[in-house]
């Protein structure tokens, strides 16, 4: 088969297709030919060598993908050759076949066609254990997205809002709040130009968020911690404003808050397959409803991944960039 090779980390060019060998399904596993993949920010980092996959897994880089099960292993049953899956991944999912163990497996969900579920598995998954699981979003309360352009962004906008939650989004530009307010978000925040914790606090009759989802990290912490309410939870998934933030105790006391942070690739599968049944049962019936839709910005050959993270790295998109497998 071929793949995204990464022979040396580096810029978009670093990205080789190149031949590999084909991988074969261990125990609980079988082999997916993949359709499509997605562009994730994990994947740029990867490229750069600041995200090294766990040891023993697929070198190559790809969090999620959609396709057919072309080869069942041992031990596996529920599935058939032929199936039409996509699939949460540790790695591997740039490329024409991809091994996947059996709980991190999903349906495509009704209403959806084969390439765009390859959207669907690392959003939801990372947008439902993080908002619903650990920081128990209830119907009334406020959700604060940053980046809700992004992914993950429109993704927790409609989740959030098909559970009965209130939205507030930061994005760059009045486009992509646009773009948010199409989705259902309430309250939308250029950060560029607006502060985030002051437009909240009128918002929100000076309450704040009740859950706020972070891909920033370190620079926004001290701010994240002044916008959550009374018993607020602030969940850290990202960390593109850097990994060391300084972090007033007293003011987080004060709140009664909770803040917790987490990556979804290294978590062990029992986990992953717990977080992917929990998004089989409870985000699925939304897509297949037509209340949640994955969002796609645009479409690229797999072979030009170079192109796909440069579109992601100059941060204009919003939703999914995917990554088109070539079919034979």
């Amino acid at each position: 088969m071929h793949a995204i090779t990464i022979p040396e980390p580096g810029g978009p060019e670093a990205l080789v297709w190149a031949e590999v060998p084909d991988p074969v399904p261990a125990e609980g596993e079988v082999v997916v030919e993949v359709v499509a993949s997605a562009v994730n920010r994990a994947d740029l980092l990867q490229r750069q060598g600041f995200y090294d996959p766990p040891p023993g897994t697929s070198p190559y880089p790809g969090l999620e993908c959609s396709g057919r099960i072309a080869a069942l292993g041992p031990g596996v049953s529920g599935w058939s050759v032929g199936d039409e899956v996509c699939a949460l991944l540790v790695g591997g999912g740039y490329a024409e076949k991809v091994a996947v163990p059996v709980g991190q497996l999903l349906p495509v969900p009704d209403g959806v066609d084969l390439v765009t579920a390859a959207a669907l598995p690392e959003a939801t998954s990372t947008v439902w254990s993080n908002v619903f699981m650990i920081a128990h979003l209830r119907p009334g309360e406020t959700l604060l997205v940053h980046g809700g352009a992004s992914g993950i962004g429109t993704m927790a906008i409609q989740l959030a809002k098909a559970v009965g939650a209130r939205v507030a989004v930061t994005a760059g530009s009045p486009e992509k709040l646009a773009r948010c307010a199409e989705l259902g978000a309430d309250i939308l925040i250029d950060y560029r130009e607006q502060d985030f914790v002051e437009e909240l606090r009128k918002a929100t009759d000076g309450a704040g968020a009740d859950v706020i989802l972070d891909i920033v990290g370190a620079k926004y912490l001290d701010r994240n911690v002044k916008a959550l309410a009374v018993n607020g939870r602030l969940a850290i998934i990202g960390m593109q404003g850097g990994v060391k933030g300084e972090l007033n105790i007293g003011a987080l006391f004060a709140k009664r808050g909770a803040i917790t942070a987490t990556t979804l690739r290294a978590r062990p599968l029992h986990e992953k397959t717990a977080i992917v049944a929990a998004v089989r049962e409870h985000v699925w019936p939304l897509v297949g409803a037509g209340t949640v839709r994955p969002v796609v910005h645009r479409t690229v050959p797999m072979p030009r991944a170079a192109e796909a993270h440069r579109a992601v790295d100059s941060g204009d998109h919003v939703g999914k960039v995917l990554l088109l497998a070539p079919q034979r």
